[in-house]
């Protein structure tokens, strides 16, 4: 569980007129004060949490007995964590007290002036609390922004290229199926045209055969009238 003092001090870029630190009488003025510096301790905690990859735990009461909590992960699992470890410390204190506790101090200490400084450069890449910074401090910050611009140029650039190379292969795809389809219909009117082509034919055929018959019909036509007529006049036929 990470305490941060209000009496913590702000690096020199940054540092800002002190106010003195004491109880707000006024009953609104303190419950606004409460409310704001509760967010800007929470803003803190997950900024320690996600740059450093550390799990926090925070527990805040109001004067009224209000409950306000934030932790990183399981709150339960963070305070299981701390008691263990305080055991854990108790435990190991009868050996090297002073030693032992001088080390989590400069590991307290150094973490804390990390985060501090991580959380100020994160702020001021957002283009916030560039008041304190000077001419080689803002061209840093510049170089700092340039390099970071490339790189997510430079990353852009890939994924649009990803994008047309996903393009250009779903054309040729197209353009290929497109192919098929061609050949498809091309095969399927080839078949048809052969299809019409026989019925032509066998309708040739049976059109012969019609006249054929007819002109058949019409010579024993021919011929029975003649043998009729010739019957009738009483005149010999000859066959």
């Amino acid at each position: 569980m990470v305490h941060i003092s209000s009496q913590e001090t702000r690096p020199a870029a940054m540092a800002r007129e002190r106010i003195q630190i004491k109880k707000i009488d006024n009953t609104t003025a303190r419950q606004v004060t409460f409310s704001k510096r509760r967010r800007g301790l929470f803003k803190k905690a997950e900024e320690l949490s996600i740059l450093c990859d550390a799990e926090v735990a925070l527990i805040v009461f109001s004067s009224t007995g209000k409950l306000f909590q934030f932790s990183s992960s399981s709150m339960n699992d963070i305070i299981e964590k701390q008691r263990m470890q305080s055991k854990n410390l108790q435990k190991s204190s009868s050996d090297h007290p002073s030693f032992d506790l001088n080390i989590e101090n400069d590991k307290y200490s150094s973490l804390t002036k990390q985060v501090e400084e991580a959380s100020i450069l994160l702020r001021q890449m957002r283009g916030e609390e560039l008041d304190g910074l000077s001419v080689e401090g803002l061209q840093l910050l510049e170089k700092k922004l340039e390099s970071g611009l490339s790189r997510v140029l430079d990353r852009k650039g890939e994924v649009l290229m990803d994008q047309i190379n996903g393009l250009r292969r779903k054309g040729a795809e197209l353009m290929e199926e497109n192919t098929k389809l061609r050949d498809q219909i091309s095969s399927v009117g080839k078949q048809i045209a052969n299809d019409n082509d026989a019925i032509h034919a066998e309708d040739g055929h049976s059109s012969e055969s019609v006249m054929t018959a007819s002109h058949s019909g019409g010579a024993s036509q021919d011929y029975d009238d003649a043998s009729d007529t010739s019957l009738k006049l009483g005149l010999p036929w000859n066959e």
